[in-house]
């Protein structure tokens, strides 16, 4: 049995209720002519009401829309850096080797404009992102994102993450970094070549985490400048950055 949608079954009833008014006004009426010139003139502007309704104001609405999604998602985004990315992003830049070659490009200020962003960005890309596995701590960061595997998963099944791919990207690395770590219950023990194996997934969240938080950075500076002033002053690369305001 063929299902009629709604939209059909309502369009169907608006059609017999016009038909209904039409001949209920020459039922009072007797007037073609009125009807005939009152139809053509109502037709005439239909193409009007269309551009009207359908192109500015629904253009209007879905913009505001997107800015309210927008606006949601980047409270995840800080969320996530408050929780978590911040903490992994300051713990692979103190176990990266050439930290310093890309330090300068990272210690964002007030004074920054749409620019400097690009151009720092541009720089970022040159980073090679590869930390010293020698110095870094499995066993310390198994723990740590075990403890945050939770969170990651909610923050994974919030559907607003569809309209940034990029922050998507960040979540499934980090959250595949801890896929792996979790799944070598003796982590001491690993090989040399799967030790290998944990660098490169870091790697990828590593450089992935350096260049969301790059983004978000630039969106706090334009919307929320008192969210900007905490992110600078906790800012991971910056040595001497410190949550106190000292001048």
């Amino acid at each position: 049995m063929i299902k009629i949608s709604w939209t059909i079954k309502f369009g169907f009833f608006l059609v017999v209720l016009s038909l209904t008014l039409y001949i209920t006004h020459y039922l009072i009426f007797r007037n073609l002519d009125h009807i005939f010139l009152w139809s053509m003139t109502s037709l005439s502007f239909l193409p009007l009401s269309i551009l009207f309704v359908t192109l500015i104001v629904n253009g209007l609405l879905i913009r505001r829309q997107k800015q309210l999604v927008l606006s949601k998602l980047n409270m995840l985004i800080g969320t996530f850096f408050s929780e978590v990315g911040t903490n992994l992003l300051e713990y692979f830049s103190d176990n990266d080797p050439d930290i310093d070659k890309i330090r300068g490009n990272l210690k964002i200020t007030g004074n920054w404009d749409d620019t400097k962003f690009r151009e720092a960005s541009d720089k970022l890309k040159k980073h090679d992102y590869s930390v010293e596995f020698k110095k870094v701590n499995l066993v310390f960061l198994r723990k740590y994102l075990i403890e945050k595997r939770d969170f990651l998963v909610r923050l994974m099944e919030n559907p607003n993450l569809l309209e940034r791919e990029s922050f998507t990207d960040v979540l499934l690395a980090v959250f595949h970094l801890t896929e792996e770590l979790e799944g070598r219950k003796k982590i001491k023990e690993i090989t040399e070549v799967d030790n290998k194996h944990i660098m490169g997934d870091i790697k990828r969240a590593y450089s992935l985490l350096v260049f969301e938080w790059l983004t978000y950075m630039k969106y706090q500076k334009e919307h929320y400048p008192y969210m900007f002033s905490h992110a600078m002053r906790t800012n991971p690369f910056d040595t001497n950055a410190t949550i106190e305001i000292k001048e």
